[in-house]
């Protein structure tokens, strides 16, 4: 009660002290050159990313660094395979760039482990095609390339518990230079291995990520973390594994606030209402717990939103198809529901590749609530003020509209309330000073304090010319 007294004076102040900033945003937005418009975004005030996959959201020369540094990755070596000179009988595929740990490179045959080369002596020629293999930054990548190969290229690193904390802590970083309030990342807990291949259980594995989230450098970003846990829903175990994750977050709620499932939505055997007698045993055995699902991010109509939302969801992820659904799409204009938006995502894998097609404000303009996010931000090479850029130029945002995506992203988030409030109430806060300090006429000279950062995607859609 008490941060929702205080979150109400905020907005009531904030509203009378800066009535006249969407006035001055919409100048901004006519005028300002692209270059000032992103820096005035890249210093907005951000709520929360609520739809982040934080294996996807590494950037490739974070993976490089963290796994040619054996003093930030507990002192594993990893090895790259960059040719196929014999047949693998090992199982694994035909993907070149895929990267093992040091007792799988050891336990290989001589003529496979030739194959191979560790990561920090790859040449630069191999360094630079080995970085460009875990991104889609090329036309003719899309679905394929993303579903079918980039996550398996990754492979052993996900495994290493000093990389997927440091990897974890690394995003903190990014984001907080943005601004951003909130993360709330989809990540996994199983399968965690020590140097020597040796099993590390869930339970380990958390506690020593809470360590490394405690440490002075991930404090300071500003970010506040939660963690869903992801289940990959079309294997043959999901329903299994989906129990033994619902039964750790429920253990673990400090941390871990919901649940997803995962997984590309073409392959029939994830479909929602697999699903749903698991979900309601979980239910009858467990308090509940919040349930962000991906949904209709499909070319063709479809009943997944629907069924998704059958399940006992409260948010969306992408809802590409939504408007194919009438009905649904009419339910949830009562503004229960949220549809998560991942813009440079549903582009880039040709979901939606004319973003003036796209859902994202059709929802926000008729009461469908809808925020921003990066989806896996590594993998598109792009950040969350790409998202916001790219929804401002598109779909020519309102000033009272971004601050309304910032606020639903907070309000829609599974933090916990008391934890909630005090966000909201902050990003009021820094609503109300960021309107302050470019209300004045001559308030965009103020942007050469900003220091933008972005990525491949800014410097290849928009040619910035800002530091990476």
């Amino acid at each position: 009660m008490r941060y929702t007294l205080i979150l109400a004076a905020v907005c009531l102040a904030g509203r009378a002290l800066a009535g006249g900033f969407a006035e001055r945003f919409e100048a901004i937005r006519k005028t300002a050159k692209p270059a000032e418009l992103y820096a005035l975004l890249y210093a907005l005030p951000k709520g929360g990313d609520l739809h982040n996959h934080l294996g996807g959201a590494v950037r490739p020369e974070w993976w490089h660094e963290l796994g040619t540094n054996p003093a930030l990755n507990g002192g594993d070596t990893f090895y790259t395979r960059v040719k196929f000179s014999t047949t693998p009988d090992t199982g694994e595929p035909l993907t070149l760039f895929r990267n093992i740990r040091g007792f799988t490179f050891r336990q290989l045959p001589p003529a496979v482990q030739a194959d191979y080369v560790r990561l920090d002596q790859l040449t630069p020629e191999l360094k630079q095609a080995w970085l460009d293999s875990l991104r889609l930054d090329r036309p003719d990548e899309g679905r394929a390339e993303f579903f079918g190969q980039l996550f398996q290229r990754i492979g052993q690193m996900f495994q290493n518990p000093h990389v997927t904390a440091e990897s974890i802590v690394w995003n903190l970083k990014a984001f907080g230079a943005e601004h951003l309030r909130y993360l709330e990342g989809q990540t996994h807990v199983h399968g965690m291995t020590d140097n020597e291949g040796n099993a590390i259980s869930a339970g380990q594995y958390t506690d020593f990520l809470r360590q490394r989230l405690a440490r002075p450098d991930a404090v300071a970003t500003g970010v506040t973390l939660r963690l869903q846990l992801a289940v990959l829903r079309f294997l043959p175990d999901a329903e299994q594994s989906l129990e033994e994750d619902y039964a750790f977050v429920a253990a673990n709620r400090d941390l871990f606030v919901g649940l997803n499932l995962v997984g590309i939505e073409d392959n029939g055997r994830g479909y929602p209402r697999r699903f749903l007698e698991k979900f309601r045993e979980m239910r009858r055995r467990y308090p509940a717990l919040a349930l962000s699902i991906h949904a209709g991010e499909r070319d063709g109509p479809d009943t997944h939103i629907r069924d998704t939302l059958l399940l006992g969801a409260s948010r969306i992820g992408h809802g590409v198809n939504i408007l194919k659904d009438p009905d649904t799409y009419l339910l949830m204009r009562g503004g229960r529901w949220l549809v998560e938006c991942n813009l440079i995502s549903n582009r880039l894998l040709e979901y939606v590749p004319d973003l003036s097609k796209h859902h994202f404000p059709e929802l926000l303009r008729t009461g469908v609530p809808v925020c921003l996010n990066t989806d896996d931000r590594g993998m598109w090479d792009s950040n969350l003020t790409d998202e916001y850029y790219t929804a401002v130029t598109t779909y020519n945002l309102s000033w009272d509209e971004i601050v309304q995506i910032g606020r639903n992203s907070l309000t829609h988030s599974f933090a916990q309330p008391d934890v909630k409030a005090k966000l909201l109430a902050d990003y009021e806060r820094a609503v109300v000073e960021f309107e302050k300090e470019y209300l004045p006429p001559d308030s965009l000279s103020r942007l050469a304090a900003v220091k933008p950062v972005t990525y491949g995607y800014g410097l290849r859609n928009w040619g910035f010319p800002f530091a990476q």
